[in-house]
């Protein structure tokens, strides 16, 4: 890709991917569900509050560069978008779910990719998870890049090129804190039922504007 990606676009190429694939029945998405899906709690890193001008402002400029595209139809008050990026480059589901996995966390290992794109598409074994970033990065445009291995760590991380080659944290970085894993994935299953419900209730409100004005 000749321009990088801004972090809010692949926030929102990301976010569109990932409700796709996993949440077929509230695609393609409404301003109000995308940003929604942008700012959502789990499954997201960093965690953002993207307002209602960014969301808008970065879906103009990937429908500029024709990755993102705008659905209408009859009776809807408000636009629907969809991303375009998958279907141009012929990625199947288990591309498309580590590419939006990459979009949305950013650089990962072929383990953390599988456990976490499972909600997205079934990766099957490691192997097929190491096959299918090596064709992604074999590509004659390549789309995902396997990093050095940092410092202390096992497995090499694998990221996203659409926006760019990630800097890689020096051996200097001082470590992340330790959380309770019993604690913290707790909290990320409320954060994404609580997400989901949101998504939800955007969708029922369109769909109530929807049947509202029909009566106006």
């Amino acid at each position: 890709m000749s321009t990088p990606l801004q972090s809010v676009e692949m926030r929102i190429l990301g976010a569109l991917i990932e409700k796709r694939l996993s949440t077929p029945e509230y695609y393609p998405l409404t301003a109000n569900s995308l940003q929604a899906a942008c700012n959502q709690k789990s499954n997201r890193d960093p965690v953002l509050e993207l307002d209602a001008t960014q969301v808008e402002q970065g879906l103009a400029s990937l429908r500029a560069r024709q990755l993102v595209s705008a659905v209408s139809g009859a009776g809807q008050r408000s636009g629907k978008y969809m991303e375009t990026f998958c279907e141009r480059n012929a990625l199947n589901p288990r591309e498309q779910a580590l590419l939006a996995e990459l979009l949305l966390r950013g650089p990962q290992t072929p383990g953390e990719l599988r456990s976490r794109s499972s909600r997205m598409a079934e990766l099957g074994s490691l192997d097929e998870v190491h096959a299918l970033l090596d064709s992604l990065a074999n590509r004659d445009t390549p789309i995902v890049h396997q990093l050095d291995r940092l410092p202390g760590k096992s497995e090499r991380r694998w990221c996203q090129l659409l926006g760019g080659m990630v800097e890689e944290a020096g051996a200097s970085d001082p470590p992340a804190p330790a959380l309770g894993a019993p604690w913290t994935e707790e909290l990320d299953e409320l954060r994404s039922h609580v997400q989901d419900l949101q998504q939800q209730l955007a969708a029922l409100r369109d769909e109530f504007a929807r049947f509202k004005v029909q009566f106006e």
